[in-house]
């Protein structure tokens, strides 16, 4: 069964706690979106202003950065528990890769719509975590292009120990769909930021991912 994870994409620093703290009495996972207003359009809160409990939900960082490592010694005083870097950056990721580990934190690489695994093989093959980002850059609430799930069997070629991640567009329309597609985490920001009841749209979900057979 793939994971629900729950993620943050704000600019509003009391937000982001009120977020974290309500999801985290849900689950023991979410991941807090970090854009620098370059690589991705979106300026959310800065990663010094990233806060997270000890003993409560870990922490995943997806980092739509243009320049990596200018974040680095922050991440290394956060200590999360996965920072997910761009393979489209403007660096070598491979030497983050080498100073997470040292820290013992988890890596991941995110993937674009326009990029081949085959062509990212080496941050693939390095990386404990692979995110296929199939929405908009900055932005939740978008439309999933589930033709991105086509990536699942070539990242798993390249490297078939990575977790294999999903962002974008991820709702109860498409999301069984999605965990029995490979995927091991769902991450999901809309659908759950904007629910009635948050409780029961992520029991909602969770079940949905463990049903079989065609949604009608």
């Amino acid at each position: 069964m793939a994971t629900i994870v729950p993620t943050i994409l704000t600019s509003d620093k009391n937000l982001y706690r009120r977020q974290y703290t309500s999801y985290s009495a849900l689950t023991k996972r979410i991941q807090v979106d970090i854009c620098d207003g370059v690589f991705a359009p979106t300026v959310t809160i800065d990663l010094p202003s990233v806060w997270w409990q000890q003993g409560w939900a870990s922490l995943d960082l997806h980092m739509m950065v243009m320049n990596p490592s200018a974040h680095l010694p922050t991440i290394l005083r956060l200590r999360p528990s996965l920072v997910i870097f761009h393979a489209e950056a403007n660096e070598n990721l491979l030497p983050l890769f080498a100073t997470l580990k040292q820290a013992g934190i988890k890596s991941g690489v995110a993937i674009l719509k326009q990029t081949y695994p085959g062509k990212i093989a080496p941050y693939l093959q390095a990386a404990d975590h692979a995110l296929i980002f199939a929405g908009a850059l900055g932005r939740q609430g978008g439309q999933a292009d589930m033709l991105q799930t086509e990536k699942v069997p070539l990242i798993k070629s390249i490297n078939g120990s990575l977790e294999i991640g999903w962002d974008g567009g991820a709702n109860m329309s498409n999301i069984r769909a999605l965990a029995h597609s490979g995927i091991d985490v769902i991450n999901v920001g809309s659908a759950l930021s904007t629910a009635n009841d948050l409780k029961t749209a992520y029991d909602e979900m969770v079940k949905e991912t463990d049903q079989n057979g065609v949604v009608i």
